[in-house]
């Protein structure tokens, strides 16, 4: 039996506890597509993440829970999987839980998506945005709608929002980084996307594609010396306990798709599809307001821990601009242009 046969299988056995009673076998995790007249039983929703239940991502789902209960009451039933981690899952394995029916809705990185849908990949590459007000514009705007329809296209889902976790940077454990050629070596995890690792390989390093999962245990066992993230995500996952040299490279604008199983989205009633997608408006504009201390918060614990946070002037960040420039004419020969001109290339 394969490994996700046999995980659809146990269904989530074992998470009752950490999801209010959502019970062991596969039977109590299927997704309720309407409500029955007869029964009157309430619409079952289960929205899951990757990280902990303090985190912005963890806080903007119950967000959207409380407006569901807020709107309909008894008629659903709204439970969490805040962190997929800790049930021995891994973060790629939330494709198919929401796919399968296994969750309701989930959030997730553009890189994990890519094996299934190509184009995502024009979401991996760097530099694409001068700041945080030009990264939201595109993701809201027809960009955005390009890589949801895309996704929406290829995966049994709809997309209804995209969730911010920001731009990345490096960090590591060997020496600081001021330059493209202080990476050389440097043994990084990056996201199962063809893009990230093509982009540390120009700069030199080794890249070491890996779910996050797997990046966890390679950490504490010295097997990588690199990774990059927004600041937050280095700090949930304590990163920055191992790693003493933070970069501000911002190379890469990391955006969250929250996605929904769509068979179940498609048998609601159209006022709780209505309410859905007004929900995760709200709690995509309550993450990204609550994303701005989570940053703060984030490098002031990496400072109380003895870390370095290496700011580059322009003329640097202008080097690892140029050395990763091969990635775009490599990306014209593998995107649409449609899409490639909707990221400004």
């Amino acid at each position: 039996m394969s490994r996700r046969r046999f995980l659809k299988a146990v269904a989530l056995a074992g998470a009752g506890a950490m999801a209010g009673g959502l019970g062991a076998g596969r039977r109590a995790f299927a997704q309720q597509t309407a409500r029955t007249s007869a029964t009157r039983r309430p619409i079952r929703i289960v929205m899951g993440g990757y990280g902990p239940p303090s985190t912005g991502f963890s806080l903007a789902l119950e967000r959207i829970g409380d407006h569901l209960k807020t709107r309909f009451g008894d008629e659903v039933d709204v439970k969490f999987v805040y962190n997929v981690l800790d049930l021995s899952y891994r973060e790629d394995d939330l494709n198919w839980m929401v796919e399968d029916g296994v969750l309701t809705l989930a959030y997730q990185s553009s890189g994990y998506f890519t094996t299934q849908v190509p184009d995502l990949g024009v979401n991996d590459l760097p530099f694409l945005f001068p700041d945080i007000q030009a990264a939201r514009a595109a993701i809201d705007g027809r960009f955005g709608q390009a890589l949801s329809a895309r996704l929406e296209a290829r995966m049994n889902c709809r997309v209804l929002g995209c969730f911010e976790a920001g731009f990345s940077r490096l960090s590591n454990a060997v020496r600081p980084v001021r330059a493209p050629a202080d990476m050389r070596g440097m043994r990084v995890r990056v996201r199962p996307s063809k893009v990230h690792a093509r982009i540390f390989e120009l700069l030199g390093a080794e890249p070491k594609p890996m779910d996050l999962s797997e990046f966890v245990e390679a950490l504490k066992a010295g097997a990588v010396d690199a990774q990059e993230n927004p600041f937050p995500n280095t700090v949930t996952y304590g990163v920055h306990k191992f790693h003493r040299f933070h970069t501000v490279t911002d190379q890469h604008y990391q955006c969250r798709w929250v996605f929904v199983h769509r068979p179940s989205f498609d048998a609601w009633p159209r006022a709780l599809q209505e309410e859905m997608r007004a929900a995760v408006r709200d709690a995509v504009t309550f993450q990204r307001e609550l994303h701005l201390k989570e940053s703060a918060d984030a490098m002031a614990a990496i400072r109380s821990e003895g870390g370095d946070i290496l700011e580059l002037s322009a003329q640097e960040r202008q080097a690892f601009v140029r050395a990763v420039t091969p990635v775009y004419a490599e990306a014209r020969s593998e995107f649409g242009r449609d899409l490639l001109g909707l990221a400004g290339l």
